[in-house]
């Protein structure tokens, strides 16, 4: 389930900052995070590798040529790309926000089918585990 997310005309460290913080705090400053990505420029920057060391989070890099390291996230953008985004493209950069934003809240999260998690969408399958981990909490 995407929890962080940033669109730019840039694809930079800046970039990958805004959204990795949003990510961060959206989920309440969580310790012991693995971050992953692929070894592009803009996620082996020393401005980003910083942020990292002030979140508590490790960092782990795909190999060179191996998308399958990443295969949920190469997964998730071919998704938006053939299902989503209009195969002429957005009008504006605004309306471009606006419409990835929507699939990723209102559709990609909360109606999409993930065969991972049993046919059910992101949304329903993380409320399915924090249901069962407050009843193994109760039961303690």
């Amino acid at each position: 389930k995407p929890v962080g997310w940033a669109l730019s005309l840039s694809p930079d460290t800046a970039l990958v900052k805004k959204a990795l913080t949003i990510a961060y705090e959206s989920r309440g400053q969580p310790e012991g995070i693995m971050f992953h990505s692929d070894q592009g420029c803009q996620y082996t920057s020393l401005a980003l590798r910083q942020l990292l060391w002030r979140y508590r989070m490790a960092q782990s890099l795909s190999r060179r040529g191996n998308c399958w390291d990443n295969a949920p996230t190469e997964r998730f953008f071919r998704s938006l790309k053939t299902k989503w985004v209009p195969e002429t493209g957005y009008k504006s950069f605004p309306a471009a926000k606006q419409g990835i934003t929507s699939y990723i809240i209102g559709y990609y999260s909360q109606i999409q089918p993930h065969q991972k998690n049993d046919g059910m969408p992101p949304n329903a399958a993380e409320e399915k585990y924090w249901n069962a981990q407050s009843s193994v909490a109760k039961k303690s």
